[in-house]
């Protein structure tokens, strides 16, 4: 009888700790896979690049079609003065998609810049910019 109160509590403990060596291997193996497949794909980034040259990324600033002067929209690429001016009047603009139309740009021009601009919000609360843009929409 007292080998029972014994052996019970040594076979759950022998359970439970080999329940936890198999989930420390498993993330293990989950480690490694992932680190191989990192460097992996480093290896193909490095392969590409000449030897001793470091890649450099270059960042550019995104014109706020909300917010920006006639003579930042002129520097996009392909905007006259006169498509400038009507940005600036049409404004405030809910997407940067409001571009496209007969009243501002053709899709063309919107996709040679839809990647250099954005439409800023005057509102953090969607709820609020909604209904600006609604009442502006009505007028």
């Amino acid at each position: 009888m007292k080998l029972i109160f014994i052996k019970t509590p040594l076979v759950a403990l022998s359970l439970l700790l080999s329940v936890g060596f198999a989930q420390a291997l498993d993330d293990n193996a989950k480690t490694s896979h992932s680190v191989a497949g990192k460097a992996i794909a480093n290896s193909k980034i490095n392969a590409t690049e000449e030897p001793g040259k470091k890649k450099v990324i270059a960042k550019t600033k995104l014109v706020d079609i909300n917010s920006a002067t006639k003579e930042e929209l002129k520097k996009l690429p392909g905007i006259t003065e006169e498509e400038a001016a009507k940005i600036v009047a049409g404004r405030p603009y809910g997407s940067k998609t409001w571009l496209i139309g007969p009243k501002f740009l053709t899709e063309e021009k919107y996709l040679s810049i839809k990647d250099k601009i954005i439409a800023k919000q005057p509102y953090k609360d969607a709820a609020k910019n909604a209904a600006f843009f609604n009442n502006k929409l009505k007028e």
